[in-house]
């Protein structure tokens, strides 16, 4: 007997998802009204969003913010707009056999979705 195949749905994501585990802490509110920070792990990380692996339950559209921990590190003249704090929406939670897994879509994406590139500085001409 052959297996059947499904018939393959159009990719609806914008922005590639690098596979990336990356210890972050989630802050937000329960189901119950209490806050909470958990620190936990983005499984995969995309320019719209990420999936984390979390130990509680949290709803769907739930308002969460991840904060990703790193280290001090001394001023060599790089920029200092690195991203550290972003917001955003749970828009699927999917219980696992240890955890729940969480589709956070950022409030903002990191990048242009139009040009898909990072976004640029403009310099005007003088």
């Amino acid at each position: 007997m052959q297996a059947q195949l499904r018939p393959q749905r159009p990719e609806r994501r914008l922005w590639q998802r690098l596979p990336l585990a990356i210890p972050v802490f989630i802050c937000g509110t329960d189901e119950h009204g209490k806050e909470f920070r958990e620190f936990t792990t983005a499984l995969n990380v995309s320019a719209g969003g990420a999936l984390l692996a979390t130990r509680r339950y949290l709803p769907v559209s739930s308002r969460v913010s991840l904060e990703i921990p790193s280290s001090p590190f001394p001023r060599v003249g790089i920029g200092s707009d690195f991203v550290r704090n972003l917001k955003g929406r749970l828009v699927t939670v999917t219980p696992s056999q240890h955890c729940y897994l969480c589709g956070l879509r950022f409030s903002h994406p990191l990048i242009d979705s139009g040009l898909g590139k990072p976004r640029r500085k403009q310099f005007s001409s003088v």
